[in-house]
């Protein structure tokens, strides 16, 4: 009989002990801030204690300029709705702050022609990189692999293709993406419909390939988990080598049903290689739409990636053909 008190998803029983402040950290290190205290609703979906928190310098200054660089954008978007924040509120998915117009080229525009695009992108920009490395220092001060930073990285150069390297090798910040929701979406549109239909671009369909993998191995994976967590499953470091538990079973259960099964420690690294490569494919298409490839549409035809489309028979009007002729 299926008891779901013991699916740790659904469980009534939250096991609270001592707070923790975690391990020493090492010399040179700031102090982690804040109190730790538990929030019942968080322990149903993870681990109840919240904080301590580790900042440092780093995380700091990329706080700072990250804020900075919303407010830019903030106030830009407010003040094309006449500053009224009921207007904001309700404009919001459709307000924009625009990149340069196509004819400064890479010069520096003037503060409303664009120059507050790349002031608030370049803060932006030095946030997420200042936050990547204290990702990366936090992960070796706790002696941990950097795989989350590297994954990070992976998804930072879609964002820097879109915004800079491919702006550059155009010659025109023009080409960048704006800031905002629906106006976001727009541009990706238009610039599918520019260079031919972006379902052609051979990098953007590896990109979503991975895409819908990392969606399906990590369902798969969070799935084999949750079935087997009444043996244990959660324990998955303690569980690689064990045999008829949770392990086991699951293994059993990936073998009867496709033939074959990752082991508790490479399903990690399928999913991690999955979702990596989404990004890391899907900028390379970006960078080569426009400074390679014109018309992903015609390339993909002359490389056989695609049927032409069939000729149009002339179509004569009637009309014509009794023009002079007497009734």
């Amino acid at each position: 009989m299926l008891i779901t008190e013991y699916q740790n998803l659904f469980t009534r029983v939250q096991a609270t002990g001592p707070a923790q402040d975690g391990i020493e950290l090492p010399a040179g290190n700031s102090p982690r801030t804040g109190t730790p205290f538990f929030v019942h609703l968080f322990g149903r979906l993870g681990n109840a204690q919240l904080g301590p928190i580790y900042l440092g310098g780093l995380g700091v200054a990329s706080l700072i300029l990250g804020m900075l660089s919303i407010n830019i954008m903030g106030f830009n978007m407010l003040a094309q709705v006449n500053w009224s924040p009921i207007e904001f509120i309700r404009q919001l998915p459709w307000l924009a702050l625009e990149p340069p117009p196509p004819g400064y080229g890479l010069k520096l525009p003037p503060m409303n022609q664009g120059g507050w695009w790349l002031l608030s992108g370049g803060l932006l920009t030095i946030s997420i990189l200042l936050w990547w490395a204290r990702t990366y220092r936090r992960a070796r001060a706790l002696g941990m692999g950097t795989h989350i930073a590297w994954a990070f990285a992976a998804a930072i150069w879609l964002f820097l293709v879109l915004g800079f390297f491919r702006p550059v090798l155009m010659g025109s910040w023009g080409e960048a993406v704006p800031f905002g929701i629906f106006p976001h979406l727009d541009w990706t549109a238009a610039f599918s419909l520019r260079y031919g239909n972006l379902f052609y671009n051979p990098f953007h369909a590896l990109s979503i390939a991975f895409l819908y993998g990392s969606v399906l191995l990590f369902a798969m994976h969070g799935a084999t988990i949750l079935a087997v967590s009444r043996y244990g499953g959660d324990r998955e470091i303690d569980q690689i080598v064990d045999r008829g538990t949770a392990s086991e079973r699951a293994a059993l259960f990936w073998r009867w049903t496709m033939g074959f099964n990752a082991t508790m420690e490479s399903i990690h690294r399928w999913a991690w290689w999955f979702a990596v490569l989404t990004p890391l494919t899907g900028g390379i298409g970006i960078l080569l739409t426009g400074t390679v490839v014109d018309n992903w549409y015609l390339w993909a035809v002359k490389h056989g990636f695609a049927t032409p489309y069939p000729a149009v028979p002339v179509i004569v009007d009637p009309a014509t053909l009794l023009q002079g002729v007497k009734p």
